[in-house]
C-alpha cells in the first residue's frame, strides 16, 4: 500500500536528482526534506539500515548544500565537476570493504531486519555516493546506478512498489546525470 509519506518522498526525489543533474544547489534542500519523508518509509518497512542512512542523507544534504553554494576567488563556485582520481577509486574500494560488513553486522547484531546483507550494500555505497555528489565527482554518477539497480530488487522484495519505481527512473536519471555531467566536465 502506498502512503502518502512515500509518494510525497517520491516526488521530492524525483525532482531533487533533476536539481542534481542540472548543478541546481536547490537539489540539497530537496534531499533534506525526501530523506526526512523516506526514514519513515524505510523504518516501517523494517528497512533499518536504509532508514539510518536517510537520516544521515538529511545531514548529508547540509553539508552538501553548503559545498555547493561556496564561493573561491571571483565569486567562482570551489567545486566544480571533476573527475575521481586513482587515489580516490582505492579509498571508495577500501571504504566499501568496511562500511558494507559492518552495517551488515550492526543489522544482524541489532535489529529483526530480514536482508541484512541486502540492505547494508546499497547503504553503504550510497553513502559513498553522496559524498562524492558532494564534491561534484563525475563518478558519483556510476555508484548511483549501482546503487539503484540493487536497490530495486530490494524494495520489489519488499513491496514498496512506488519506492521501486522510483528507483527505476534513478536508473534511467543516474545515466542521463553520468552523460550531463561528463558534458560539462568536457567544457572548460
Amino acid at each position: 500500500m502506498i502512503t502518502w509519506t512515500e509518494a510525497l518522498g517520491f516526488a521530492l526525489a524525483l525532482v531533487m536528482v533533476w536539481c542534481s543533474i542540472r548543478e541546481l544547489h536547490w537539489s540539497w534542500p530537496l534531499a533534506f526534506l525526501s530523506s526526512l519523508l523516506y526514514f519513515f518509509v524505510f523504518k516501517d518497512s523494517l528497512l533499518y539500515a536504509e532508514a539510518g542512512l536517510q537520516l544521515v542523507f538529511a545531514l548529508l544534504a547540509l553539508w552538501g548544500w553548503w559545498q555547493w553554494r561556496r564561493l573561491g576567488d571571483n565569486n567562482a563556485p570551489v567545486w566544480v565537476i571533476q573527475r575521481l582520481p586513482r587515489r580516490g577509486w582505492w579509498l571508495t574500494g577500501a571504504t566499501l570493504a568496511v562500511l558494507w560488513p559492518s552495517i551488515a553486522w550492526l543489522l544482524m547484531q541489532y535489529t529483526d531486519s530480514d536482508v541484512a546483507w541486502a540492505d547494508a550494500l546499497p547503504t553503504a555505497l550510497s553513502l559513498i555516493g553522496q559524498t562524492l555528489l558532494g564534491r561534484k565527482y563525475l563518478e558519483n554518477w556510476l555508484i548511483w546506478i549501482v546503487v539503484n539497480v540493487f536497490s530495486v530488487g530490494l524494495f520489489a522484495y519488499k513491496g514498496l512498489w512506488l519506492t521501486t519505481a522510483l528507483y527505476l527512473l534513478f536508473i534511467g536519471l543516474s545515466v542521463m546525470g553520468w552523460r550531463e555531467w561528463q558534458k560539462r566536465l568536457a567544457t572548460p
